[in-house]
């Protein structure tokens, strides 16, 4: 009934509206500009919008036009957004064959105040609990809005400094990997652990970049309740060399763990660029007092496989000691930019067990970046 009343009150509500309208239409805004006194004179300007503050969100251009509003993000404040989602399923692990979807959504806000420095505030949501899929993917997890990490960057000499809050270790490390990972573990060719090392609270680094293409690096992270001298501090140093076509790095990271026991990682990886095919290398090794093990990773990308690249690598699920039976991952994955904006990823994946049937899964990745 409800329904039936808005649909006889809507052709009458129009009709009034009309004559509104057509009389609106019919005002000649060069006469008016002629009826003026010594006080108010009326132009084309007048009819301008006035506001001068958006009470909306003060401090973000993007978001804001500033051009029209005072109160907008300042010049040097920009906001960018991405959104990844993945669909798929995994076989041979009784928890996770149904198909699933998790997502994550992120926004990155930059500001300079110097021209040289950047401020930098990183904000996450996920999917609520991951599925295995979107473990094995690497997806960030928890369905409110969360800052994910707030950094400093500044140049002090020559150095380039990053300080800040939930920040990597690695945030300063040039690295030398060309490979572009479907999976998590496949990241930093298979070095995450040293040369893709991350933080664990506060955090400094920094970086100096030599005009030959070598660059060192440094960092030290330390929870918030100790900050440096806790028996959880993690610190790296890295060397880097890049070139036109190839590049090296090499990485050493302590670790404490906050439980007395260091572990120690070495990372290397590389990468060589050839004419159709780019060649991706990765290698760490893990040691404790009592210790001592090591992963490596093979990967290849082939950049123009028509409007995409195509990517195939293969990596030690973990560090290993050498006497442990090894288990590999095997990936492949074919990634198609649509636009600017948004590319999609599918992707297949092998990985060993020790125990138990292999895992084999197959899934569409879309990444979307505005």
């Amino acid at each position: 009934m409800k329904l039936f009343k808005s649909l006889l009150v809507a052709p009458a509500t129009l009709g009034l509206l009309a004559p509104l309208s057509a009389s609106a239409t019919e005002i000649n805004l060069n006469s008016i500009s002629n009826y003026s006194d010594e006080e108010i004179e009326i132009d084309f300007n007048s009819f301008n919008p006035t506001s001068s503050q958006s009470d909306l969100i003060s401090g973000g251009e993007g978001l804001v036009d500033s051009t029209s509003y005072e109160g907008g993000f300042s010049e040097t404040t920009t906001a960018s957004f991405s959104v990844d989602s993945v669909i798929g399923a995994i076989d041979g692990d009784s928890t996770s064959e149904a198909y699933t979807f998790d997502f994550q959504f992120n926004i990155g806000l930059s500001t300079s105040f110097t021209g040289e420095d950047s401020l930098d505030i990183a904000i996450d949501n996920g999917s609520g609990t991951l599925s295995p899929m979107g473990t094995t993917m690497g997806f960030d997890s928890g369905t409110p809005l969360t800052v994910d990490g707030v950094t400093y960057s500044f140049p002090v000499g020559g150095v380039s400094m990053i300080v800040g809050d939930s920040t990597d270790v690695s945030a300063s490390f040039t690295g030398a990997c060309a490979y572009s990972s479907f999976t998590d573990y496949m990241g930093n060719c298979g070095t995450g652990n040293s040369i893709g090392v991350g933080g664990k609270g506060v955090t400094a680094t920094g970086s100096y970049a030599f005009d030959s293409g070598l660059s060192l690096a440094a960092g030290l992270s330390s929870p918030q309740s100790g900050l440096v001298g806790n028996t959880a501090d993690v610190y790296g140093i890295e060397a880097a060399y890049t070139a036109d076509s190839y590049g090296l790095s090499l990485a050493f990271v302590s670790d404490d763990g906050g439980l007395g026991t260091s572990t120690e990682y070495l990372g290397l990886n590389g990468y060589y660029s050839f004419d159709a095919v780019d060649v991706s290398i990765g290698l760490e090794t893990e040691s404790t007092p009592t210790t001592d093990e090591s992963g490596y990773f093979l990967g290849l990308t082939f950049p123009e496989v028509g409007p995409g690249s195509v990517s195939v690598g293969v990596g030690t699920t973990d560090n290993f000691a050498s006497s442990a039976d090894e288990t590999f991952t095997y990936e492949a994955s074919y990634s198609y930019p649509v636009n600017d904006g948004m590319t999609i990823t599918p992707g297949v994946f092998i990985t060993e067990k020790t125990g138990g049937d292999d895992l084999t899964g197959v899934a569409v990745k879309t990444s979307f970046s505005f």
